[in-house]
């Protein structure tokens, strides 16, 4: 991973109001700890279920946070990211570069990734039951197949 896929997304300005669970999302990144191979910026993580992140809906897991209430969060430890996010006050504006969408190979398909249209327990039924018949037949015909 690298961070040209950021490069031609889209910048967000998003106003979040901060609840009784913080912002509700979950940064990674930072010059100690690069999420993205030769960037250091930092990232949506987790979002966290009915947060203010996940009630607002524009915030994204991979969406990289440019800068907090003004300040930009380049060349910032992981932890002194952390520490803008705990003092930013109860309405919190985020500058963030959405991810893009990652590009698809081969045909598109309604289903998601690794679902296939039949499903692998109902093919191992079929399979186990047209053994059990075959069996059967067998069983039941072997008398006949001897005397030939």
């Amino acid at each position: 991973m690298n961070g040209s896929m950021y490069s031609a997304s889209k910048v967000l300005d998003i106003k979040l109001k901060r609840g009784p669970a913080g912002l509700g999302f979950n940064i990674v990144g930072g010059l100690d700890q690069q999420y993205v191979m030769n960037d250091s910026g930092i990232y949506v993580a987790k979002i966290k279920e009915d947060g203010a992140a996940a009630l607002d809906g524009r915030l994204q897991e991979g969406d990289k946070i440019l800068a907090i209430n003004g300040h930009k969060l380049e060349n910032l430890s992981h932890n002194a990211a952390v520490e803008l996010f705990r003092s930013a006050g109860e309405d919190v504006q985020l500058r963030i570069q959405q991810r893009l969408p990652m590009p698809m190979n081969g045909p598109s398909s309604s289903k998601p990734d690794g679902e296939s249209p039949v499903s692998s327990l109902g093919l191992l039924a079929a399979t186990l039951g047209v053994a059990a018949i075959l069996a059967l037949l067998y069983m039941r015909f072997q008398p006949l197949l001897k005397r030939h």
